[in-house]
């Protein structure tokens, strides 16, 4: 696809990201969990804190044997399964918050046009599973719980990035109209590793989580979980077919 094949009126430069309301609502839920969370601990104290941390967090405990078998943690089985999802809507500190707000704002907005509200909100949801699980296969033994929502933010970063720098998408150099930028069909996988813009994203998106990795870098007061930013990524990155409602385009 050549953008020079789009109309001039479908070229104009617009500011690259919009806030659908899928997506407000998913930034003022995390800002109330947030503040809710610390209304618990500053007025039910630590004991309380954790309990709440208990039903809601990640926390491999659950399921390494190390405190409790499968199911005798509170929330039960039922937790066993919805804390895979629900840690991304908790965050350690403010600073932890506010960072992942900035990033979801960037990335989250081009995917939340595309997808609409329901396809959005189940991808971010799978996105952040993916990234637990990784965690979990990563850090079996760990007694630490994981919080945030950075793995399903990776997903997005991954799901923007499959139509972003395409022909008059949001990222490319001449982008289309309004929402018709967030619309331009996406290519196959391995035709868009073939663009150059694509690669160098990838490259520094995983440059930096080694850096994670390799170095004594803290987010929300603790180790960043760079094994499950990754998990949500590749997720993101492989399961965008699925979600996406834009039909691919057709070559003859």
């Amino acid at each position: 696809m050549n953008y020079a094949n789009f109309p001039p009126e479908a070229r104009q430069r617009e500011p690259v990201f919009n806030l659908p309301p899928a997506l407000a609502v998913l930034l003022v839920l995390l800002v109330a969990i947030h503040i809710a969370m610390w209304a618990i601990e500053e007025w039910g104290g630590r004991e309380a804190y954790g309990n709440a941390l208990a039903w809601l967090a990640f926390w491999p405990p659950r399921y390494n044997g190390m405190i409790a078998v499968p199911g005798a943690l509170p929330g039960g089985f039922a937790a066993d399964v919805w804390t895979f999802v629900t840690y991304a809507l908790l965050h350690g500190n403010m600073l932890h918050l506010v960072f992942n707000l900035l990033w979801m704002l960037a990335f989250g907005s081009a995917v939340a046009w595309r997808f609409g509200t329901a396809r959005f909100l189940l991808f971010c949801a799978v996105t952040a599973a993916a990234g637990a699980g990784v965690h979990l296969l990563t850090n079996f033994q760990s007694m630490l719980p994981l919080v945030g929502a950075s793995a399903a933010i990776s997903g997005l970063m991954a799901a923007s990035m499959r139509f972003a720098f395409e022909a008059g998408g949001p990222l490319s150099a001449f982008r289309m109209k309004g929402r018709q930028a967030f619309l331009v069909p996406a290519l196959p996988l391995f035709a868009a590793l073939r663009n150059p813009q694509v690669l160098i994203f990838l490259a520094v998106w995983f440059a930096l989580n080694l850096m994670f990795a390799l170095t004594s870098v803290f987010d929300g007061g603790g180790d960043v979980a760079w094994q499950a930013h990754i998990g949500g990524f590749i997720a993101g990155l492989l399961l965008f077919p699925l979600f996406d409602p834009v039909p691919r385009p057709v070559y003859h």
